[in-house]
């Protein structure tokens, strides 16, 4: 087994749209039918806030509105050596714009906008996502700040 230096860090986004949640296929090549909210890696000395924006708009082509961190969730691959912890806010499009889904790395390839029901019926990680993306429980973030001022 790989055991990596450190575990990686994400941001992702539940983009909320008339009680639907955007979920992305980040597969290349449609390899696999497993859904999860856009983000990716986060990039050292920048915000979450703008690491997320950035990724959300590398992978679908929306500007957002980034509103509370509702979850955090941690997984592994035991195999590979990979650990993840994925921080999970809600969110909302800033216009009209749904999804142009422009993914310049060619990674994430489908898109689709899903209620409650759906996503409990679809392949999807976390698997506690449909349960804390409508809950009333969110968490305190703040925001980057220099450690001395």
């Amino acid at each position: 087994m790989i055991v990596p230096a450190r575990p990686r860090l994400a941001v992702r986004a539940a983009i909320l749209h008339r009680d639907r949640v955007l979920m992305v296929n980040a597969y290349p090549g449609q390899m696999s039918d497993l859904w999860c909210l856009p983000g990716g890696g986060v990039n050292t000395g920048q915000s979450l806030h703008d690491n997320l924006a950035r990724e959300v708009a590398e992978e679908t082509g929306l500007a957002i509105r980034i509103g509370e961190l509702f979850l955090v969730n941690e997984f592994h691959d035991p195999a590979r050596g990979f650990h993840q912890v994925d921080l999970l806010f809600r969110a909302a499009p800033v216009d009209g714009t749904l999804c142009a889904l422009d993914d310049p790395e060619g990674v994430v390839n489908r898109a689709l906008w899903v209620s409650r029901d759906e996503l409990v019926r679809l392949r999807h990680k976390p698997d506690s996502l449909a349960g804390a993306i409508w809950s009333d429980s969110s968490a305190y973030y703040d925001p980057l700040e220099l450690i001395v001022p």
